[in-house]
């Protein structure tokens, strides 16, 4: 039962609801822009409105697993890992689906989706770490980056389990090694600027 749970949590992230809604408006988010298929992109190429029907997907996907497990699963030892791992495989699902030969997105707001399952309090800190750091730089991905990195500090602090500790260091690691590009181009100088059309 474990087992099925885990591989519908990653069938589910695989799915790649950015490139969908791209289609759906005539274009394919994969050829313009950065070619990425989270909502940055698509936000960037359709506007804010495709933006955040995309965002609220992508968060769907790392939140609903977890709640279905949590819910359905029977009470027990393993119950406590396996809802979390749920979540992390829908990240992984959404960074390497097997729909688009394991070429995904960066897993920012199926990680935010896990996040908000795991302490939703720690959601609001880490949110104001990424409007800070956005406003503040102009990169949409240094934003991502801190306010990810920020989540299992903000657990910890919450005094959260150890399952629940090591499931959002786990995420904001996938995250930053997903953003290693964007990091290259950061310490180039070279990264684009949410700032500028």
């Amino acid at each position: 039962m474990s087992v099925i749970f885990l591989l519908l949590s990653y069938l589910l992230g695989a799915i790649p609801f950015g490139l969908l809604v791209g289609k759906l408006a005539g274009i394919d988010v994969r050829e313009q822009g950065s070619r990425n298929i989270g909502a940055t992109n698509v936000s960037r190429l359709l506007g804010k409105k495709f933006g955040i029907i995309t965002l609220l997907c992508d968060v769907a996907k790392g939140y609903l697993p977890m709640l279905a497990a949590s819910m359905l699963l029977p009470e027990t030892a393993v119950k406590e890992y396996i809802v979390p791992l749920c979540g992390l495989m829908a990240v992984i699902g959404h960074m390497f689906p097997i729909y688009l030969k394991f070429k995904g997105g960066k897993g920012v707001a199926t990680g935010l989706g896990v996040f908000l399952f795991l302490s939703p309090l720690a959601i609001l800190l880490s949110l104001g770490v990424f409007v800070a750091a956005v406003y503040f730089s102009g990169f949409v991905s240094v934003g991502s980056l801190l306010s990810s990195a920020a989540m299992p500090i903000w657990i910890w602090l919450f005094q959260g389990s150890g399952v629940t500790i090591m499931t959002a260091t786990a995420v904001a690691t996938l995250i930053w090694l997903k953003h290693h590009e964007n990091i290259g181009r950061l310490v180039k100088g070279e990264e684009k600027s949410w700032k500028k059309k």
